[in-house]
């Protein structure tokens, strides 16, 4: 393991995707996430991921060089089709016109559809907090996830996400998470630890509770929350698929299959100008944060998510990612 910097992980994820034919500017609005996403810890969102997009590229799975198609339907609507591209260059191109869409009208719906996985969510949303507007996220993914009682990989999983401003271009709370048990990639870990997983996060093929990570990337994961994360990981399907024109979990392969259809998922952002009906919000949410801090051992969402001035990086990984940068 070798300490990275910021600009080192973003350099090298730039020159792997040009490599595998991405254009300049897309390219390194991909590397800016994927940086943004290992200097965070998040690895499973990071590097981890650079050889997919390699991959899906040389074999046209994602298109790296279109040019997102961005329209405003209605005043506080905003649509950047990415054109089976990458989704943070689709974002990229049209989350001004959303904020401005969204302080015009004090909220606005900013959609961004048939793109490429967008990995990391909460990373949008956080863009836009910096921006002084409260963001709402949602997207789907490929099917892992069954209903609560059944077996069958019916959703994705589904994260949501929220960025709270602070006011001051920072954020006063942030979360991202899945509505499924746990994410994937987790369970994709403990298999190759040779770990167990615990009770609750998938099925077997059978529909039977798991803690053999094999037997569960062979059935389906569960819920959080059992019917509770069940309703809300709907909730992200319509938002992210149905309200945007992209596709149903059901009808997308695996996220990191070197070829094959385009991903054409949906994300969409709920952007809120929290002023909109009182000057209050700020008092409001100092309030519960003073007593969540007054409470020994609770805290905020997000409270202690910082970004690290270097991502400690398998040294192995690297070296492919270097590789990937000089084919």
């Amino acid at each position: 393991m070798t300490l990275r910097s910021y600009d080192a992980v973003f350099a090298a994820t730039k020159a792997a995707l040009m490599a595998h034919g991405a254009a300049d500017w897309q390219a390194a609005e991909v590397a800016k996430a994927t940086a943004h996403s290992e200097l965070h810890g998040n690895v499973i969102c990071g590097l981890q991921y650079v050889e997919s997009y390699c991959t899906q590229l040389a074999s046209g799975r994602v298109d790296g060089r279109v040019k997102p198609r961005i329209s405003r339907p209605r005043p506080g609507a905003v649509l950047a089709d990415a054109a089976c591209g990458f989704a943070q260059p689709a974002f990229a191109a049209g989350v001004e016109d959303a904020i401005k869409a969204a302080k015009e009208n004090g909220i606005a719906m900013f959609a961004v559809a048939q793109s490429h996985t967008c990995t990391s969510l909460g990373y949008f949303t956080e863009i836009i907090a910096r921006h002084g507007l409260m963001a709402m996220g949602f997207t789907n993914a490929s099917p892992v996830v069954a209903a609560p009682g059944g077996k069958a990989r019916v959703i994705g999983t589904n994260p949501m996400a929220l960025s709270v401003p602070d006011g001051q271009g920072g954020l006063a709370m942030h979360f991202d998470f899945s509505t499924s048990a746990v994410a994937l990639g987790k369970i994709t870990m403990a298999k190759y630890a040779g770990q167990p997983i615990p009770l609750g996060w998938a099925v077997d093929e059978h529909g039977a509770p798991t803690t053999d990570p094999e037997a569960a990337l062979r059935g389906s994961l569960c819920s959080a929350g059992g019917y509770k994360g069940w309703g809300l990981g709907i909730l992200v399907e319509l938002m992210a698929a149905a309200m945007t024109g992209s596709v149903n979990s059901l009808d997308v392969s695996g996220l990191k299959l070197p070829d094959g259809p385009p991903h054409r998922l949906g994300q969409m952002y709920l952007i809120i100008d929290t002023t909109s009906f009182t000057d209050g919000f700020a008092d409001r949410f100092a309030r519960l944060a003073d007593a969540i801090a007054a409470d020994e051992g609770a805290r905020l969402p997000g409270q202690s998510r910082k970004q690290m001035d270097a991502a400690d990086v398998d040294d192995t990984l690297w070296d492919k990612i270097i590789d990937l940068g000089a084919q």
